[in-house]
C-alpha cells in the first residue's frame, strides 16, 4: 500500500484544454466557473480565472480517482480531499500539488494518520493508527520514516523513548498497566546474517535488542480524604495500590502492522545474559516498522511482577 499515489496521476496542463462549456472572460479566457472535458478523458468541474483552474472544483481521473477541493493557477493549492483508485484518501492541506501541512490519510485497511505533512511525505509531528490491532505511534516523523521521540501505545503497556531510522534506540521504558515501569535500553546489532541465491554480497540486518536496567513502581495519584483522628487501637495501613497480583505475565506484545507490507511475525524472547538477576533482565528482539509501508516486529516484553 502506498500514500504517493498521485505521482502517478498528472492532470491535464492548461494548455490541453479539451472541450469546454461556462464562463469566458472578455479576452475570451475560461474564466468564473465551467465543465471541461480534457484530451485524456479527465474531467474538470468548478471554478477558472484567466484560463487556469483557480478556486473550488472537482477533477475526476479516468482511473476513478478525483480530487475535490482548492486549486490555484492549475495546482491543488488549500484544503482538499484525494480519493486514490484503491480507495484510500487524504484529507487536508495542499501546496503546489503536494499533499503539504496537516492532513489526515485513510488507508485500505482501516489504518490511518493524522498529522503533519511536508512536501508530500509525513514529516513532524503525527499519529499512526493501526486498525488489526487497536496500537499507535504517536511521535515524530522526518521525510516519511519514524525518527526522534515517540511513544508506542498497545492494549495493555506502552512503549517510550526515542527511534532513529525506523527503530527504537536508547534509553526508554514499557509502562504496565498493573502499575509498573520496565527501564532498558534498546542495543542495534547486527545479528542475522543471509545470502541471495544470486548474489555474492552478504546481507546484514540491524536488530535493535532490550537490555532491562530496573524496574520500579509508578507513580500512582491518589485523592486526598478528609483527616480523621486514629482510634487508638486503630487498623494498620493496607497495601499500595497495585501492590498485589503483579505476578501476571502480559499478554504478547502486539504488532504494528500495515497490509501494504504483510503479515508480522509473532514476537520471540530473546536470551538471557550475564547475571540472572532483574537488574540485568532479558534481551528482547525489535525488527524494524516502516510507516506508510509499515512492516513492524517487537518480541516479547515481558509484564514484570511487582517489586515489594
Amino acid at each position: 500500500m502506498s500514500d504517493l499515489g498521485s505521482e502517478e496521476l498528472e492532470e491535464e496542463g492548461e494548455n490541453d484544454l479539451g472541450e469546454y462549456e461556462g464562463e469566458r472572460n472578455e479576452a475570451g479566457e475560461r474564466h468564473g466557473h465551467g465543465k471541461a472535458r480534457l484530451p485524456n478523458g479527465d474531467t474538470y468541474d468548478g471554478k477558472y480565472e484567466h484560463g487556469k483552474r483557480h478556486g473550488q472544483g472537482t477533477y475526476k481521473f479516468k482511473s476513478g480517482a478525483r480530487y475535490i477541493g482548492e486549486y490555484v493557477k492549475n495546482k491543488k493549492h488549500g484544503q482538499g480531499t484525494f480519493i486514490y483508485p484503491d480507495g484510500s484518501r487524504y484529507e487536508g492541506e495542499w501546496a503546489d500539488d503536494l499533499r503539504h501541512g496537516h492532513g489526515v490519510y485513510y488507508y485500505v485497511n482501516n489504518d490511518s494518520y493524522t498529522g503533519e505533512w511536508f512536501a508530500h511525505q509525513r514529516h513532524g509531528q503525527g499519529t499512526y493508527f493501526y486498525a488489526g490491532t487497536g496500537s499507535k505511534y504517536v511521535g515524530t516523523w522526518v521525510n516519511g520514516q519514524q525518527k526522534g521521540t515517540a511513544e508506542l501505545i498497545h492494549l495493555n503497556h506502552r512503549y517510550q523513548g526515542k527511534f532513529l531510522n525506523k527503530n527504537p534506540v536508547g534509553p526508554g521504558k514499557y509502562v504496565f498497566d498493573i502499575g509498573c515501569e520496565q527501564h532498558g535500553e534498546y542495543r542495534l546489532t547486527d545479528v542475522e546474517r543471509g545470502e541471495e541465491e544470486e548474489e555474492e554480497e552478504t546481507l546484514v540486518t540491524v536488530v535493535p535488542k532490550w537490555k532491562v536496567t530496573k524496574i520500579t513502581e509508578l507513580a500512582l495519584w491518589t485523592p486526598t480524604l478528609p483527616q480523621e483522628q486514629p482510634a487508638a487501637d486503630g487498623p494498620g495501613q493496607g497495601e499500595a495500590p497495585g501492590a498485589e497480583g503483579g505476578g501476571e505475565p502480559a499478554e504478547e506484545v502486539q504488532p504494528l502492522t500495515d497490509v501494504s507490507e504483510g503479515e508480522l511475525d509473532s514476537m520471540q524472547p530473546g536470551e538471557e545474559e550475564g547475571d540472572t538477576s532483574r537488574e540485568d533482565g532479558e534481551e528482547f528482539r525489535y525488527d524494524s516498522l516502516d510507516q506508510g509501508n509499515v512492516s513492524f516486529e517487537e518480541e516479547e516484553v515481558r509484564q514484570p511482577e511487582l517489586l515489594d
